[in-house]
């Protein structure tokens, strides 16, 4: 752990990101670095070879830290920059779910989390590849990568959307066939869905992995298996009270690296963006290769 001095920093903002006023907050950026004598840029993402973009911006200035000013896309996007540096990222969350900045413990409201900019420590997490694709927070085949794609192909974001394409999906799905094999121990059969956990909640705080640490080293591949249509509200209550560890349908691997085959080629989702991987998935584990800036105030339970 290390305090962080910034004096200059690049922000990435995702414009079509949150629904708050883009020229205000570039305004209160504006005035926080202002007030802390901290130099500063700002790159709005456009879809368009951004990362080759910001690749360049951080070659040609010599930033403290970079800020992802978004969702998890985001975030995502910005991190795999930035993994296996002395660079590290900051995150100001806008995005409908912000899962890794709510496990990081970073206030969800703008302002406070602008505070970042000048009251601060850093922290190095670990980061996870999965066929060679950064995950920063979580991934996953089956049920919910399905709800994730579904949603990221709509018009309408926000928590309610996510929940009603969930409930049009769940009585129709049926669990796929997975084949696992880790350092530590292998699964074979169906499931409802396959997590591949660094972190700890979704974005819409359900709590997949509740005891994770995202320092130490290991990941969870966290399973769900099949289970009667009528258990599906128990299951439910208990991701949503840090308690799914113990259902009778839960079932977690904790490991270093992993092979997952998806025998099925069933959809799948990195830090909630839907991406092809084909039907066998290396998981790799990259120790403390990320750095984070996180709010003074230590309270991290999860590191």
């Amino acid at each position: 752990m290390e305090e962080a001095k910034l004096k200059s920093l690049l922000f990435v903002i995702n414009p079509i990101a949150g629904d708050i006023d883009k020229e205000e907050l570039e305004e209160d950026i504006k005035t926080v670095c202002t007030d802390h004598d901290i130099t500063f840029e700002i790159h709005k993402t456009t879809g368009d070879a951004d990362k080759e973009k910001i690749t360049e911006l951080i070659k040609q200035a010599k930033y403290d830290a970079v800020f992802a000013v978004g969702g998890d896309g985001t975030v995502n996007m910005v991190a795999a920059l930035l993994i296996g540096t002395d660079m590290p990222l900051g995150i100001i969350p806008l995005g409908s779910g912000n899962g890794l900045s709510k496990d990081l413990n970073i206030p969800q409201d703008t302002e406070d989390a602008l505070q970042l900019i000048h009251r601060n420590i850093i922290r190095n997490i670990d980061t996870i590849t999965l066929n060679g694709n950064p995950s920063i927070h979580l991934s996953d085949f089956g049920f919910n990568a399905l709800v994730v794609k579904h949603f990221h192909d709509g018009e309408t974001r926000g928590p309610g959307a996510y929940a009603w394409i969930a409930m049009q999906e769940y009585l129709a799905y049926e669990p796929k066939k997975y084949r696992i094999e880790t350092d530590t121990e292998n699964f074979e059969g169906p499931a409802f869905m396959v997590t591949i956990a660094n972190a700890n909640a979704f974005g819409s705080n359900a709590s997949i992995n509740p005891n994770g640490i995202l320092n130490d080293g290991k990941f969870e591949i966290c399973l769900i298996e099949p289970f009667p249509k009528t258990a599906g509200l128990g299951i439910l209550y208990k991701l949503y009270t840090d308690s799914i560890d113990t259902s009778v349908y839960s079932r977690k691997i904790c490991c270093s690296r992993a092979t997952i085959y998806n025998l099925n080629q069933e959809v799948m989702h990195i830090d909630g963006e839907p991406l092809e991987l084909g039907t066998t998935v290396e998981v790799k584990m990259l120790s403390k290769s990320l750095k984070v800036i996180l709010p003074e105030e230590e309270n991290q339970k999860h590191l």
